[in-house]
């Protein structure tokens, strides 16, 4: 029999020495810490659905017309997460928040890398819950380039605006 049984954990326990009830219970804890971390989400981030979507943009304002085009962006773009950031882009950008608003020109990106930053917000500001941030940011963009913009805008070029009428 072995003298010595190995966890996974980094710490090995000796089965000749005398049992120390301490140590026992001090490495029994951190084995269910452990667990217990392993299945907590630590992405705050919100799943909005198309309805719920629709309905806060609503109430942010975003005329009416607009509605079922920003929802299909944001399905095709983010899944309707909040806390998406994309991958890096061939030019080495990302996209961040639930409309994957771009960090060269739209918002400031972390650790002081240049951008336009057109929006005037710092990207990591994109990812929250409260997305009127992302909403004037993405109203901007939209303004400024139209909804082509956004290079899922195929998925969506042939939305109707009453697609969403069924969520009020």
């Amino acid at each position: 029999m072995a003298d010595t049984v190995r966890v996974y954990l980094g710490f090995s326990i000796d089965t000749n020495r005398p049992k120390n009830d301490a140590d026992s219970t001090m490495k029994y804890s951190l084995v269910l810490l452990v667990i217990a971390l392993s299945c907590v989400s630590f992405s705050s981030g919100k799943t909005f659905t198309r309805c719920s979507l629709a309905r806060e943009m609503h109430r942010l304002r975003v005329p009416k017309d607009e509605l079922a085009m920003y929802t299909c962006l944001a399905e095709h773009e983010s899944g309707y997460r909040t806390d998406v950031v994309g991958p890096p882009n061939p030019n080495g950008t990302n996209d961040y928040g639930i409309f994957q608003i771009n960090d060269y020109y739209w918002c400031a990106p972390p650790h002081g890398r240049f951008s336009y930053n057109e929006c005037k917000y710092s990207c990591e500001s994109l990812l929250s819950d409260d997305i009127e941030r992302s909403v004037r940011c993405a109203e901007k963009v939209k303004r400024q380039q139209g909804f082509e913009a956004w290079s899922t805008y195929h998925f969506c070029r042939h939305t109707r605006s009453d697609e969403i009428d069924h969520c009020f």
